[in-house]
Protein backbone atom coordinates (compact mmCIF):
# COMPACT_ATOMS: atom_id res chain seq x y z
CA UNK A 1 0.00 0.00 0.00
CA UNK A 2 1.47 3.37 -1.14
CA UNK A 3 1.73 6.05 1.53
CA UNK A 4 1.09 9.67 1.10
CA UNK A 5 2.92 11.58 -1.48
CA UNK A 6 6.05 12.86 -0.08
CA UNK A 7 6.37 16.46 0.35
CA UNK A 8 9.69 18.96 1.87
CA UNK A 9 12.33 17.01 2.96
CA UNK A 10 11.03 13.76 1.84
CA UNK A 11 10.72 14.37 -1.44
CA UNK A 12 14.00 16.09 -1.84
CA UNK A 13 15.15 12.73 0.16
CA UNK A 14 13.78 9.95 -2.56
CA UNK A 15 14.82 12.18 -5.45
CA UNK A 16 18.20 12.19 -4.46
CA UNK A 17 18.29 8.31 -3.72
CA UNK A 18 16.10 7.91 -6.96
CA UNK A 19 18.55 9.68 -8.72
CA UNK A 20 22.25 7.70 -6.75
CA UNK A 21 23.68 5.71 -9.48
CA UNK A 22 24.45 2.31 -8.12
CA UNK A 23 20.98 1.84 -5.91
CA UNK A 24 18.59 1.39 -8.77
CA UNK A 25 14.89 0.74 -8.72
CA UNK A 26 14.49 -2.59 -5.94
CA UNK A 27 17.22 -1.28 -3.59
CA UNK A 28 15.12 2.42 -3.29
CA UNK A 29 11.62 0.63 -2.19
CA UNK A 30 13.50 -1.76 0.24
CA UNK A 31 15.57 1.25 1.49
CA UNK A 32 12.27 2.81 2.27
CA UNK A 33 10.62 -0.04 3.86
CA UNK A 34 13.93 -0.91 6.19
CA UNK A 35 13.99 2.90 7.31
CA UNK A 36 10.44 4.39 7.58
CA UNK A 37 11.53 7.30 5.20
CA UNK A 38 13.34 8.77 2.88
CA UNK A 39 15.39 10.82 4.73
CA UNK A 40 15.88 8.01 7.23
CA UNK A 41 17.16 6.30 4.57
CA UNK A 42 19.38 8.81 2.90
CA UNK A 43 20.78 9.34 6.32
CA UNK A 44 21.64 5.50 6.81
CA UNK A 45 22.93 5.30 3.61
CA UNK A 46 26.79 5.91 4.09
CA UNK A 47 27.11 3.26 6.50
CA UNK A 48 25.88 0.71 4.85
CA UNK A 49 27.82 -2.35 3.62
CA UNK A 50 28.43 -2.00 -0.02
CA UNK A 51 27.53 1.42 -0.31
CA UNK A 52 30.73 2.96 0.51
CA UNK A 53 31.29 3.96 -3.62
CA UNK A 54 27.84 5.61 -4.09
CA UNK A 55 28.19 9.33 -4.82
CA UNK A 56 24.65 10.39 -3.63
CA UNK A 57 23.27 13.62 -5.99
CA UNK A 58 24.28 16.88 -4.13
CA UNK A 59 21.01 18.31 -2.71
CA UNK A 60 21.12 21.69 -4.85
CA UNK A 61 21.28 19.08 -8.04
CA UNK A 62 18.28 17.38 -6.67
CA UNK A 63 16.48 21.04 -6.14
CA UNK A 64 17.45 22.23 -10.02
CA UNK A 65 15.53 19.20 -11.16
CA UNK A 66 12.38 19.92 -8.89
CA UNK A 67 12.78 23.41 -10.52
CA UNK A 68 12.87 22.33 -14.08
CA UNK A 69 10.14 20.08 -13.43
CA UNK A 70 7.91 22.63 -12.19
CA UNK A 71 8.81 24.91 -15.18
CA UNK A 72 7.92 22.27 -17.36
CA UNK A 73 4.70 21.87 -15.66
CA UNK A 74 5.61 18.45 -16.06
CA UNK A 75 5.07 15.86 -13.04
CA UNK A 76 7.78 13.58 -10.26
CA UNK A 77 6.33 10.48 -9.14
CA UNK A 78 7.92 8.89 -6.71
CA UNK A 79 7.62 5.20 -5.83
CA UNK A 80 5.57 4.68 -2.60
CA UNK A 81 3.84 7.81 -2.90
CA UNK A 82 -0.30 7.46 -3.48
CA UNK A 83 -0.51 9.02 -6.39
CA UNK A 84 2.27 6.69 -7.97
CA UNK A 85 0.91 4.44 -11.01
CA UNK A 86 -0.40 1.77 -8.37
CA UNK A 87 0.14 -1.20 -11.07
CA UNK A 88 3.71 -0.72 -11.62
CA UNK A 89 3.80 -1.29 -8.00
CA UNK A 90 3.11 -4.89 -9.37
CA UNK A 91 6.17 -4.93 -11.15
CA UNK A 92 9.50 -6.63 -9.48
CA UNK A 93 11.53 -3.52 -10.34
CA UNK A 94 9.03 -0.15 -10.23
CA UNK A 95 11.18 2.47 -11.55
CA UNK A 96 12.29 4.61 -8.30
CA UNK A 97 11.31 7.76 -9.90
CA UNK A 98 9.34 8.77 -13.35
CA UNK A 99 8.48 12.40 -15.03
CA UNK A 100 4.87 12.34 -16.85
CA UNK A 101 4.06 15.48 -19.16
CA UNK A 102 0.47 15.66 -19.64
CA UNK A 103 -2.71 13.73 -18.96
CA UNK A 104 -2.21 12.32 -15.79
CA UNK A 105 -5.32 10.51 -15.68
CA UNK A 106 -4.38 8.20 -18.16
CA UNK A 107 -2.42 6.62 -15.97
CA UNK A 108 -5.42 5.47 -13.92
CA UNK A 109 -7.23 3.78 -17.07
CA UNK A 110 -7.20 0.22 -17.79
CA UNK A 111 -3.72 -0.39 -20.61
CA UNK A 112 -2.88 -2.14 -23.69
CA UNK A 113 0.82 -1.63 -25.52
CA UNK A 114 1.37 -2.27 -28.76
CA UNK A 115 4.51 -2.73 -30.05
CA UNK A 116 6.41 -4.50 -33.17
CA UNK A 117 8.70 -3.81 -35.73
CA UNK A 118 10.65 -0.49 -36.44
CA UNK A 119 10.96 -1.70 -40.38
CA UNK A 120 7.26 -2.29 -40.49
CA UNK A 121 5.10 -3.22 -43.44
CA UNK A 122 2.41 -0.84 -45.01
CA UNK A 123 0.05 -3.52 -44.03
CA UNK A 124 1.58 -3.91 -40.03
CA UNK A 125 1.31 -0.19 -40.00
CA UNK A 126 -2.73 -0.06 -40.74
CA UNK A 127 -3.25 -2.86 -38.37
CA UNK A 128 -1.54 -1.35 -35.33
CA UNK A 129 -3.37 1.77 -35.88
CA UNK A 130 -6.86 0.16 -36.60
CA UNK A 131 -6.14 -1.93 -33.67
CA UNK A 132 -5.18 1.22 -31.48
CA UNK A 133 -8.13 3.55 -32.46
CA UNK A 134 -10.90 0.70 -31.20
CA UNK A 135 -9.00 0.08 -27.75
CA UNK A 136 -8.57 3.05 -27.40
CA UNK A 137 -12.47 4.29 -27.88
CA UNK A 138 -13.58 1.08 -25.64
CA UNK A 139 -11.64 2.79 -23.11
CA UNK A 140 -7.87 0.95 -22.89
CA UNK A 141 -5.28 3.54 -23.19
CA UNK A 142 -2.52 2.38 -25.64
CA UNK A 143 1.22 2.48 -24.41
CA UNK A 144 4.01 2.27 -26.78
CA UNK A 145 7.25 3.62 -27.14
CA UNK A 146 7.02 6.25 -29.40
CA UNK A 147 9.82 4.46 -32.09
CA UNK A 148 9.72 4.25 -35.80
CA UNK A 149 7.20 1.67 -37.48
CA UNK A 150 4.63 -0.53 -35.53
CA UNK A 151 4.89 1.99 -32.30
CA UNK A 152 4.32 5.48 -33.92
CA UNK A 153 1.00 3.50 -35.62
CA UNK A 154 -0.36 2.55 -32.49
CA UNK A 155 -0.25 6.09 -31.17
CA UNK A 156 -1.49 8.01 -33.91
CA UNK A 157 -4.73 5.52 -33.90
CA UNK A 158 -5.02 6.56 -30.61
CA UNK A 159 -4.40 10.09 -30.39
CA UNK A 160 -8.02 11.07 -30.34
CA UNK A 161 -8.92 9.56 -26.55
CA UNK A 162 -5.18 9.45 -25.52
CA UNK A 163 -2.38 7.50 -25.08
CA UNK A 164 0.74 7.42 -23.25
CA UNK A 165 4.47 7.40 -24.72
CA UNK A 166 7.11 5.72 -22.79
CA UNK A 167 10.79 7.20 -23.63
CA UNK A 168 14.17 6.29 -23.30
CA UNK A 169 15.06 9.73 -23.02
CA UNK A 170 14.08 13.24 -20.87
CA UNK A 171 10.33 13.66 -22.38
CA UNK A 172 11.44 16.76 -23.27
CA UNK A 173 14.01 15.12 -25.60
CA UNK A 174 12.77 13.96 -28.97
CA UNK A 175 13.65 11.32 -30.66
CA UNK A 176 13.40 9.67 -33.33
CA UNK A 177 13.74 13.14 -34.91
CA UNK A 178 11.26 12.88 -37.43
CA UNK A 179 8.73 11.92 -34.98
CA UNK A 180 8.43 15.58 -33.64
CA UNK A 181 5.28 16.31 -35.04
CA UNK A 182 3.81 12.93 -32.86
CA UNK A 183 5.72 13.80 -29.66
CA UNK A 184 4.63 16.93 -29.62
CA UNK A 185 0.72 16.12 -30.54
CA UNK A 186 0.80 13.31 -27.79
CA UNK A 187 2.14 15.58 -25.01
CA UNK A 188 -1.26 18.31 -26.29
CA UNK A 189 -4.03 14.82 -26.12
CA UNK A 190 -1.92 12.27 -24.13
CA UNK A 191 0.88 11.77 -21.59
CA UNK A 192 4.79 11.10 -22.26
CA UNK A 193 6.66 9.32 -19.21
CA UNK A 194 9.98 8.76 -18.53
CA UNK A 195 12.34 7.44 -15.25
CA UNK A 196 15.21 9.90 -16.70
CA UNK A 197 15.24 13.34 -16.17
CA UNK A 198 14.84 16.22 -17.73
CA UNK A 199 16.80 16.85 -20.88
CA UNK A 200 18.37 13.20 -20.93
CA UNK A 201 19.60 12.10 -24.28
CA UNK A 202 18.87 8.48 -24.23
CA UNK A 203 21.68 5.81 -24.05
CA UNK A 204 21.57 2.40 -25.60
CA UNK A 205 20.77 0.41 -22.19
CA UNK A 206 17.93 3.41 -21.51
CA UNK A 207 15.66 1.14 -24.21
CA UNK A 208 15.66 -2.14 -22.49
CA UNK A 209 14.56 -0.35 -19.20
CA UNK A 210 12.20 1.35 -20.82
CA UNK A 211 10.60 -1.71 -22.35
CA UNK A 212 9.79 -2.82 -18.90
CA UNK A 213 7.80 0.23 -18.10
CA UNK A 214 5.80 -0.85 -21.36
CA UNK A 215 4.56 -3.69 -20.03
CA UNK A 216 4.31 -3.30 -17.01
CA UNK A 217 1.47 -0.38 -17.16
CA UNK A 218 0.01 -3.03 -19.60
CA UNK A 219 -2.63 -5.39 -18.69
CA UNK A 220 -1.27 -7.02 -22.11
CA UNK A 221 0.90 -6.77 -24.78
CA UNK A 222 0.15 -6.88 -28.39
CA UNK A 223 2.92 -7.63 -31.09
CA UNK A 224 2.08 -7.21 -34.53
CA UNK A 225 5.38 -7.92 -36.25
CA UNK A 226 8.90 -8.56 -34.82
CA UNK A 227 12.00 -10.38 -36.28
CA UNK A 228 13.20 -12.79 -33.99
CA UNK A 229 15.93 -10.40 -33.46
CA UNK A 230 14.07 -7.43 -32.18
CA UNK A 231 13.68 -5.70 -28.80
CA UNK A 232 9.77 -6.60 -29.05
CA UNK A 233 10.70 -10.03 -28.34
CA UNK A 234 12.02 -8.89 -25.19
CA UNK A 235 9.29 -6.97 -23.85
CA UNK A 236 7.03 -9.69 -24.42
CA UNK A 237 9.15 -11.59 -22.36
CA UNK A 238 9.00 -9.03 -19.80
CA UNK A 239 5.40 -8.79 -20.01
CA UNK A 240 4.99 -12.64 -19.47
CA UNK A 241 7.39 -12.20 -16.17
CA UNK A 242 5.47 -9.54 -15.06
CA UNK A 243 2.29 -12.05 -15.38
CA UNK A 244 0.65 -9.57 -18.24
CA UNK A 245 -0.91 -11.18 -21.12
CA UNK A 246 1.12 -11.66 -24.27
CA UNK A 247 -0.51 -11.36 -27.70
CA UNK A 248 0.22 -11.73 -31.49
CA UNK A 249 -1.21 -11.06 -34.77
CA UNK A 250 -0.09 -13.89 -37.04
CA UNK A 251 2.09 -13.07 -40.30
CA UNK A 252 2.88 -14.71 -43.45
CA UNK A 253 6.06 -17.22 -43.23
CA UNK A 254 7.55 -15.66 -45.52
CA UNK A 255 8.43 -12.26 -44.75
CA UNK A 256 10.99 -12.37 -41.65
CA UNK A 257 9.01 -9.39 -40.09
CA UNK A 258 5.90 -12.57 -38.86
CA UNK A 259 8.74 -14.91 -37.54
CA UNK A 260 8.50 -13.04 -34.24
CA UNK A 261 4.84 -13.48 -33.88
CA UNK A 262 4.27 -16.61 -34.90
CA UNK A 263 6.80 -17.62 -32.63
CA UNK A 264 5.24 -16.26 -29.44
CA UNK A 265 2.58 -17.94 -30.83
CA UNK A 266 3.88 -21.41 -31.19
CA UNK A 267 5.23 -20.39 -27.03
CA UNK A 268 1.60 -19.85 -26.14
CA UNK A 269 0.84 -16.22 -27.12
CA UNK A 270 -3.03 -15.60 -27.69
CA UNK A 271 -3.44 -15.45 -31.66
CA UNK A 272 -5.07 -11.79 -32.12
CA UNK A 273 -7.17 -10.61 -35.71
CA UNK A 274 -9.37 -7.89 -34.00
CA UNK A 275 -9.16 -5.42 -31.36
CA UNK A 276 -12.61 -7.68 -29.77
CA UNK A 277 -10.32 -10.44 -29.63
CA UNK A 278 -7.98 -8.19 -27.04
CA UNK A 279 -10.40 -6.78 -24.90
CA UNK A 280 -12.04 -10.22 -24.71
CA UNK A 281 -8.51 -11.00 -23.60
CA UNK A 282 -8.18 -8.36 -21.30
CA UNK A 283 -11.40 -8.19 -19.51
CA UNK A 284 -10.27 -11.90 -17.91
CA UNK A 285 -7.01 -10.29 -16.70
CA UNK A 286 -6.41 -10.78 -13.47
CA UNK A 287 -2.66 -9.30 -12.08
CA UNK A 288 -0.78 -11.01 -9.72
CA UNK A 289 -0.20 -9.69 -5.87
CA UNK A 290 2.92 -7.46 -5.77
CA UNK A 291 6.26 -8.79 -5.63
CA UNK A 292 6.93 -9.12 -1.40
CA UNK A 293 9.92 -6.16 -0.56
CA UNK A 294 10.49 -6.66 3.06
CA UNK A 295 12.49 -4.85 5.03
CA UNK A 296 15.46 -8.05 5.69
CA UNK A 297 16.22 -8.32 2.27
CA UNK A 298 19.91 -7.87 1.16
CA UNK A 299 20.82 -4.73 0.06
CA UNK A 300 22.81 -4.97 -3.75
CA UNK A 301 24.12 -1.70 -4.50
CA UNK A 302 25.22 -2.56 -7.63
CA UNK A 303 22.40 -2.70 -9.17
CA UNK A 304 22.72 -0.03 -12.05
CA UNK A 305 26.22 1.45 -13.48
CA UNK A 306 27.95 3.94 -11.72
CA UNK A 307 28.38 7.08 -13.25
CA UNK A 308 31.78 6.55 -14.58
CA UNK A 309 30.84 3.95 -16.83
CA UNK A 310 27.76 5.03 -17.88
CA UNK A 311 27.50 4.41 -22.13
CA UNK A 312 27.34 8.06 -23.97
CA UNK A 313 24.53 8.42 -25.98
CA UNK A 314 24.67 7.03 -29.43
CA UNK A 315 22.07 7.87 -32.31
CA UNK A 316 21.91 6.39 -35.40
CA UNK A 317 20.28 6.38 -38.32
CA UNK A 318 19.22 2.46 -37.39
CA UNK A 319 18.09 3.75 -34.13
CA UNK A 320 19.64 3.86 -30.66
CA UNK A 321 17.95 0.67 -29.81
CA UNK A 322 20.59 -1.51 -31.80
CA UNK A 323 23.61 0.14 -30.70
CA UNK A 324 26.13 -1.84 -28.11
CA UNK A 325 28.33 0.07 -26.67
CA UNK A 326 30.77 -1.45 -23.78
CA UNK A 327 29.14 -4.80 -25.02
CA UNK A 328 32.19 -6.22 -26.95
CA UNK A 329 34.27 -7.09 -24.60
CA UNK A 330 31.18 -9.35 -22.18
CA UNK A 331 30.75 -11.30 -25.79
CA UNK A 332 34.63 -12.79 -25.14
CA UNK A 333 33.45 -14.31 -22.24
CA UNK A 334 30.04 -15.65 -23.82
CA UNK A 335 30.09 -19.23 -25.32
CA UNK A 336 27.57 -21.64 -26.96
CA UNK A 337 27.79 -23.08 -23.26
CA UNK A 338 25.12 -21.59 -20.79
CA UNK A 339 26.67 -19.52 -17.96
CA UNK A 340 25.37 -17.40 -14.62
CA UNK A 341 24.81 -13.64 -15.29
CA UNK A 342 26.56 -13.43 -11.38
CA UNK A 343 29.53 -15.93 -12.72
CA UNK A 344 30.05 -13.10 -15.85
CA UNK A 345 29.92 -10.01 -13.73
CA UNK A 346 32.79 -12.01 -11.20
CA UNK A 347 34.97 -12.58 -14.46
CA UNK A 348 34.31 -9.04 -15.99
CA UNK A 349 35.30 -7.55 -13.00
CA UNK A 350 32.00 -4.91 -13.30
CA UNK A 351 28.78 -4.71 -11.16
CA UNK A 352 25.83 -7.48 -11.97
CA UNK A 353 23.02 -5.07 -12.42
CA UNK A 354 25.62 -3.59 -15.54
CA UNK A 355 26.47 -6.97 -16.77
CA UNK A 356 22.34 -7.31 -16.97
CA UNK A 357 21.90 -4.33 -18.80
CA UNK A 358 24.55 -5.10 -21.32
CA UNK A 359 22.67 -8.53 -21.73
CA UNK A 360 19.44 -7.35 -22.75
CA UNK A 361 21.48 -5.06 -25.36
CA UNK A 362 23.25 -8.39 -26.55
CA UNK A 363 20.00 -9.95 -26.54
CA UNK A 364 17.74 -7.50 -28.20
CA UNK A 365 21.01 -7.13 -31.44
CA UNK A 366 20.45 -11.33 -31.39
CA UNK A 367 23.84 -11.92 -30.22
CA UNK A 368 22.68 -13.91 -26.97
CA UNK A 369 19.83 -15.60 -25.51
CA UNK A 370 18.84 -15.88 -21.63
CA UNK A 371 17.74 -18.34 -20.46
CA UNK A 372 15.78 -19.92 -17.09
CA UNK A 373 17.58 -19.98 -14.06
CA UNK A 374 19.56 -16.74 -14.54
CA UNK A 375 21.81 -18.40 -17.29
CA UNK A 376 23.10 -16.99 -20.97
CA UNK A 377 24.55 -18.00 -24.31
CA UNK A 378 26.08 -17.31 -27.01
CA UNK A 379 23.49 -17.32 -30.35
Amino acid sequence: MNSPDFTGEARLAALRLARTQGIGPVNFRRLLQRYGDAVSALEALPSLTGAKHLKIIRRDTAERELAAIDRADARLFLCGEASYPEILTFIADPPAALIAFGRIELLHRPACAIVGSRNASAIGLRLARDLGAPLSAQGFTIVSGLARGIDGAAHRGALDTGTIAVVAGGVDHIYPPEHAGLHQAIAETGLILSETALGTRPTARDFPRRNRIISGLSLGILVVEAAMKSGSLITARLAGEQGREVMAVPGSPLDPRAKGTNHLLREGAHLVESAEDVSHILSQVRLPSPPDTVRDQELDFDSFAHPDTRARPVETAGGTDNAKPECSSLMDLISPVPVFVDELARQAGRPAGQIQAEILELESAGEVVQLPGGRVQRV
